[in-house]
């Protein structure tokens, strides 16, 4: 896929369809961006899974926060990376891991690794990469 652009149509029916995100580096801040995001894609409805390990076995927004992407007891729709580019690819490797796999890797904005991205979408995961849903779902759905 060509991450300089998405067509419209693509992360329109990506949000349309997943039910459960997971949020990785997810902040108990309500001053970071992980949390404005994770308040936003809550009030829309979906199910957000907080992953960070300095608060794992706490809660964020009323929900429980794990600290690995392979700890959560139920199945992931799309990953949301709040992490630097460079970590990505790790993210990625963990998702991949997983059964079932997610149907979507995120990464915010500026987290995008092409390499790694290529891993994903090889093992058939969609990848949408320095974006972000907050920003993306308004535009989208009105």
């Amino acid at each position: 896929m060509n991450h300089d652009s998405y067509d419209p149509k693509t992360i329109r029916d990506l949000l349309g369809s997943v039910k459960t995100i997971a949020v990785v580096g997810a902040s108990a801040n309500p001053a970071r961006p992980s949390f404005g995001v994770m308040r936003f894609l809550i009030d829309k409805g979906y199910k957000v899974i907080p992953v960070n390990p300095g608060h794992a076995g706490g809660e964020i927004l009323g929900q429980t926060v794990y600290a690995r992407l392979s700890e959560i007891p139920n199945a992931i729709d799309m990953v949301d990376v709040f992490r630097a580019a460079d970590q990505l690819s790790g993210v990625i490797d963990e998702a991949l891991a997983l059964a079932p796999r997610p149907k979507a890797i995120w990464g915010q904005l500026s987290v995008r690794d092409d390499k790694a991205a290529e891993k994903a979408e090889a093992a058939g995961v969609t990848v949408i990469m320095d974006r972000c849903p907050a920003i993306e779902y308004p535009r989208l759905f009105g």
